[in-house]
């Protein structure tokens, strides 16, 4: 009868534990780019994607793809996954969700340096620039094409935004060369400059760029999405739903990565704790 009994329980086990995941969420995410992702779960993209897991009742299964060039094409439009972080709203084919945070490109300088908030600021002439780089011109990150339309090349350092991938979090060579006086100031995307700026030995500011379109077309500014495939509605009205309800874990999990943020009057500049 005990061993009986034993059975039974253990069976009852397995039906809850069914019950409680009885769907994956399949999430394609880079292994090794903080502060969104890595393989241990550390990022705050895996963080956020728990919490939408959690509301829908699912166990993340996630395939690690290093996010560059062809990374959707061969992750969410190839089927392999459901879901990917951290995109742009709106952005052109796939269907992403209502933005859970606006961030800014970010001047980041040593705390006893000069406070830069525009492209126009006469000092950065005078400055080592660091830019993060992606490859041909044309698709340069917005702050190396700023930096090229007013004729500054001489005293600009670009960092590839892809580095050396052997090595933890490529992205963040450029706050280091910071760090040690390398270059006078860094331009990198918000939570980027946020959340690697903290980690340094010395205190380091990190300040929003102005305005926030350099020229007509030019954006220092973005809504930060998830994305589904473009027929996947259902999924995205179910992880729309989740990040609403989970509104107040996810602000909170936004400020523990000190990124800058500005949707909610948190953008200021200052200097990093």
């Amino acid at each position: 009868m005990c061993l009986r009994f034993l059975r039974w329980v253990a069976l009852a086990g397995l039906l809850l534990t069914d019950a409680v995941y009885a769907r994956d969420l399949r999430v394609c995410a880079d292994p090794n780019n903080l502060p969104f992702s890595n393989e241990a779960g550390e990022g705050l993209e895996n963080k956020i994607v728990s919490l939408i897991a959690e509301e829908l009742g699912a166990e993340v299964r996630y395939t690690w793809w290093a996010q560059r060039r062809g990374f959707l094409r061969n992750t969410l439009k190839a089927g392999i996954c459901d879901l990917v972080p951290s995109l742009p709203a709106n952005f052109e084919g796939v269907r992403t969700t209502a933005p859970y945070y606006r961030s800014s490109y970010v001047f980041v300088t040593r705390a006893d340096g000069p406070t830069i908030t525009s492209f126009n600021d006469p000092v950065l002439r005078q400055l080592k620039i660091g830019v993060h780089l992606i490859g041909d011109d044309g698709s340069n990150t917005p702050p190396a094409h700023a930096l090229s339309r007013r004729g500054m090349v001489e005293n600009v350092r670009g960092y590839m935004i892809y580095g050396d991938y052997s090595e933890p979090n490529p992205p963040a060579r450029i706050i280091e060369a910071l760090a040690k006086g390398e270059i006078d100031v860094a331009i990198v995307w918000g939570p980027l400059g946020g959340y690697f700026a903290q980690r340094e030995g010395i205190a380091l500011r990190v300040t929003p760029v102005r305005p926030i379109f350099d020229g007509p077309k030019l954006p220092m500014v973005f809504d930060i999405s998830m994305a589904v495939r473009k027929e996947d509605e259902t999924l995205r009205q179910e992880v729309d739903a989740a990040l609403a309800r989970r509104r107040a874990d996810v602000d909170a999990i936004l400020r523990d990565y000190r990124l800058p943020r500005l949707d909610n009057g948190e953008m200021q500049a200052g200097r990093t704790p």
